[in-house]
């Protein structure tokens, strides 16, 4: 089946947390929390490298926003139920519809580290795959020195799969890193 003409929901709750497709005018509130984290997002993320505007990033949003709805790439973001306050971005990526598998990423605002909002929309997230995408194999990738990054699937019940060594390179392309595989399969 052409994934175009799957219907699925393009937000859901948790206890705590509204997980929702990027909507045009998000770039504002990301591109604060980017700068708030830019020190804790460098050592694990490449955009992080890349000095962004406010403007850059709302361009950011807008493609990923065309992305979910040709259903090629389903970044989701992350806010406080209550406040409105952006926590987070995460989604589905790498995906296979053939199968379906899909593979989660993450980063957190540094201002709200801490507070499990990160554990409780990759579980969310989660859910979402296996419940609303029929999903048959969902990954979490990380270096395996990037220690809370890794705590989410082992906290989640994911299953270590295995370390893929000298599979990518250092942010900063200066040494070769190890990448650790875990996944929950149906």
């Amino acid at each position: 089946m052409n994934p175009l003409l799957l219907d699925f929901p393009s937000e859901f709750c948790t206890d705590r947390l509204l997980i929702r497709m990027p909507k045009p005018g998000d770039g504002k509130a990301v591109f604060q929390a980017i700068t708030a984290s830019l020190e804790e997002l460098k050592p694990v993320m490449p955009f992080a490298h890349h000095e962004q505007t406010e403007q850059d990033v709302e361009i950011s949003i807008r493609k990923s926003h065309l992305d979910f709805l040709k259903r090629e790439d389903l970044r989701l973001l992350v806010f406080h139920k209550e406040s409105g306050d952006f926590i987070a971005s995460s989604g589905l990526h790498r995906i296979n519809w053939a199968i379906p598998k899909f593979e989660i990423g993450y980063w957190i605002d540094t201002r709200f580290s801490g507070n499990g909002y990160m554990t409780e929309a990759v579980q969310g997230i989660t859910a979402f795959a296996f419940e609303e995408l029929k999903a048959r194999r969902v990954e979490i990738r990380c270096d395996p020195q990037n220690v809370k990054s890794r705590a989410i699937p082992e906290r989640l019940g994911f299953v270590p799969e295995g370390i893929l060594r000298n599979d990518l390179l250092s942010v900063d392309g200066k040494e070769l890193r190890d990448t650790c595989v875990f996944a929950k399969v149906k």
